[in-house]
């Protein structure tokens, strides 16, 4: 296929030639009606750039499939038989994708480290899940994802399921061995759904860990504008095989999505898909070789523990991105969220995640050697300034097994039954009716449904005094718990 081609970028250009003068939405009219002070921010393009699809960049009938043309482009260059463009995120994607394989009542094996977005697909489907629990390390405070054998575990227990999700890699870049998941899956012959959210990089460099669709994934969600070029909401399907029906991810897909697609995230998945095949290699080997120098140079700093290839030699888990920066800063007597609200106060610098123990930075095709710099510089300031932040009171971070907790009620019926708000004390053995997810990365503690341990409410709580952001609870203080009524 022809990758210099860019049909949503060329038919926004052929629009803009022919002057067309729309007397539908978007209201603005091509930034006819923007108010000057908002264009002096986002800049007048943008609104020039808001057009859509139907009697826009194609006709009444998409006739001219300006966007069949633009996802077929993406398959061939990620070897996918079919993609598919998203413009509400993967949170909204991968709800789509669950949905494509298993319907209300049906059972789906569900990675537990799941983000949020998984939880609130679970409530809004009527999935019931089968959860497969991470793997817990517990010196790192860290779950990496689940292996083989435990998914062929839950498969014997639960040979009714549907399928298999998969999150991978994490949000600190540890990877599965997506291929041996696979094969498990297709064993028992159901398909493999792998979240891929932080991995829309990996089809275009051999550094990188393997991409889901040539480990034999069946149907992979990946969002461009974590690690890719495009703009944020930026999500693509890629599917595989017979196992996911395409029309069914159709159908599934115009259910939960959007009628008002973003012109901006179609030109932009487009545009990234063409610099990645003309450039993607050379780009992501320069910033291969960055973010080596990066932790290289930070592992020089007292007090830090800089993440690599030992998670791998440890047995933790399969591969490990290395475009990720993960630092332990324990040793400096603060949290992450500590040390990512000083960088960004002190230093201007925006980590990409942060938890009690360590913080992110993200390194892509972007960085350059200013921005290599700034890092380096700014987490050494942090390592000689660290004795001046204010210490804040501990948190009281569970053993691993407790974050394993009884799914006593299906969390739709947990979510939508009758519920209570009761003070904290009294949560305990109560079978929660909400999500509760420190963010970030924003992976639930609890989910609705699982009964609230003494342990999780100790962590939880002293959490929140420490500084979690637990944007999902009902009473964001977590002096009380909603938990099911009852009888």
């Amino acid at each position: 296929m022809d990758h210099s081609r860019v049909p949503v970028l060329e038919a926004l250009q052929e629009f803009r030639r022919r002057g067309d003068v729309v007397f539908g939405p978007p209201g603005h009219k091509q930034g006819r009606g923007t108010d000057p002070r908002v264009a002096g921010i986002l800049g007048l393009d943008v609104f020039r750039s808001d057009v859509l699809t139907l009697n826009g960049l194609d006709d009444r009938r998409e006739s001219q499939g300006v966007l069949e043309q633009a996802q077929e482009l993406m398959a061939d260059a990620v070897g996918a038989e079919q993609a598919f463009f998203s413009t509400c995120g993967s949170s909204l994607s991968v709800k789509t994708a669950m949905l494509a394989v298993a319907g209300p009542g049906e059972k789906l094996l569900l990675s537990r480290n799941a983000h949020k977005s998984v939880i609130a697909a679970v409530i809004i489907n009527g999935v019931e899940p089968v959860w497969v629990h991470p793997k817990f390390d517990g010196e790192r405070h860290m779950a990496h994802p689940p292996e083989a054998d435990d998914v062929r575990d839950r498969l014997r227990e639960h040979p009714d399921a549907k399928g298999m999700l998969l999150i991978t890699p994490t949000d600190w870049g540890t990877c599965a061995d997506v291929r041996a998941v696979a094969d498990v899956c297709h064993a028992a012959d159901v398909p493999l759904i792998v979240d891929e959210a932080w991995g829309a990089h990996l089809p275009f460099h051999s550094g990188l860990p393997v991409w889901g669709m040539d480990a034999g994934a069946d149907l992979v969600v990946t969002s461009v504008h974590k690690m890719g070029g495009a703009i944020e909401q930026s999500s693509v399907f890629h599917l595989q095989g017979d196992r996911v029906s395409p029309v069914v991810l159709k159908q599934r897909e115009d259910l939960l999505g959007t009628t008002s697609a973003s012109c901006l995230v179609y030109a932009a998945l487009d545009g990234w898909r063409r610099q990645m095949v003309e450039q993607g290699h050379d780009l992501l080997d320069a910033a291969l070789h960055r973010a080596e120098r990066v932790r290289a140079r930070l592992r020089e700093l007292p007090g830090l523990r800089v993440m690599g290839g030992e998670i791998v030699d440890e047995g933790l888990a399969a591969e490990f991105d290395p475009l990720k920066i993960v630092v332990d800063v324990r040793g400096l007597g603060i949290s992450g969220m500590q040390a990512t609200e000083w960088l960004r106060a002190n230093c201007h610098v925006d980590m990409g995640g942060s938890d009690t123990c360590r913080i992110s930075a993200s390194i892509t095709h972007s960085d350059d050697e200013q921005t290599e710099k700034l890092l380096v510089e700014s987490v050494r300031s942090l390592v000689e300034r660290a004795d001046t932040i204010e210490r804040c009171p501990a948190v009281h971070l569970p053993e691993p097994r407790a974050l394993e907790l009884e799914q006593a009620v299906l969390p739709r019926d947990a979510f939508f039954g009758p519920a209570e708000q009761v003070p904290a004390e009294r949560a305990v053995g109560r079978i929660a009716a909400e999500t509760l997810s420190p963010y970030p990365p924003g992976v639930p503690v609890v989910a609705p449904g699982e009964v609230i341990t003494a342990e999780i409410v100790d962590y939880l709580r002293s959490g929140i005094a420490h500084g979690f952001l637990v944007p999902d609870a009902a009473d964001s203080s977590l002096d009380t718990f909603r938990v099911v009524a009852r009888p």
